[in-house]
């Protein structure tokens, strides 16, 4: 019998439905930004199985199942970005496959390996392709995807986010992306680096595989759980929740609140999932150690 998983096809109509897309399915820049923005609306960050340690499929039948069909449920980086891109072709858009960088705290780009999977999605007819990805598991993603322009200021859905050039020993460019005014943090933060270097699927399942079973990994080790509100952006770590709200407070001016707070235990942390993010954890998964 044929592996399902090999055969079963990505449903483009379940898959529009799930995170509530009803605009054009044309291979243009405001579709790309359409879906781009609700995606991260409807799907949450989390990393569960790799709590649970186990390392998610990858495969387009356990990503429907998960992602789309199972409506209570989210992913990290590689799920996100696979279904994403998944979609983008199917719709008409090319697609390479990058992996990043993480450099959020990090004093140089070659102190963290490359762990991260992110897009660069062609628009048809468009001289650039555009960064995309909607798997960052940080305050400072994109919210929609950005033109592959050095030093230029791009506003995406209320974020600020410019790529920068950063030096290094390869023979491919090295770009960053950076966030402006990241929670109370003043001025640009670098959030990851990458080159345009094409990676494949075999490629991340062996990066997938490690980051969720390495007891070293900060995935396997901790709950680590986000969504986009209204009007910010909700954060379980761990035992802690924190919740970023931003608003307009005059002309580039924005005022931003941080509220934290922890959770009691398992209990809590399970209600918090269900009521707050919406996500039924897998039954007999540990939260709390």
């Amino acid at each position: 019998m044929a592996d399902s998983a090999r055969t079963t096809p990505f449903d483009l109509d379940a898959y529009l439905g799930r995170i509530g897309w009803e605009g054009e399915r044309r291979a243009d820049a405001a579709t790309l930004r359409g879906v781009h923005l609700a995606h991260l609306r409807a799907v949450p960050f989390e990393n569960l199985d790799a709590l649970g340690g186990t390392a998610p499929s990858l495969d387009p039948a356990g990503l429907m199942a998960k992602l789309v069909h199972g409506r209570r449920r989210g992913g990290y980086c590689y799920e996100h970005n696979t279904l994403f891109a998944l979609a983008l072709e199917a719709l008409g858009f090319g697609v390479t496959r990058l992996t990043a960088r993480v450099v959020v705290g990090a004093d140089r780009v070659e102190d963290r390996p490359r762990t991260h999977m992110a897009l660069l999605a062609e628009v048809p007819g468009e001289p650039l392709p555009y960064l995309a990805d909607v798997g960052f598991g940080a305050l400072g993603s994109l919210l929609e995807p950005v033109p592959l322009i050095a030093d230029t200021e791009f506003q995406d859905a209320g974020r600020r986010h410019r790529l920068v050039h950063a030096p290094h020993r390869g023979p491919l460019e090295m770009w960053v992306l950076e966030a402006h005014g990241v929670a109370t943090e003043a001025g640009w933060q670098a959030q990851y680096a990458f080159t345009l270097e094409p990676f494949e699927q075999c490629d991340y399942e062996v990066i997938n595989w490690h980051v969720a079973t390495n007891p070293r990994s900060p995935f396997s080790r901790r709950p680590y759980v986000q969504r986009l509100t209204a009007d910010g952006h909700l954060l379980l770590d761990g035992d802690r929740v924190i919740e970023t709200r931003a608003e307009d407070v005059g002309p580039s001016r924005v005022q931003v609140s941080i509220e934290e707070r922890r959770l009691a235990g398992e209990t809590e942390t399970l209600r918090v999932l269900a009521d707050d993010f919406g996500i039924d954890v897998p039954e007999g998964l540990r939260l709390t150690r």
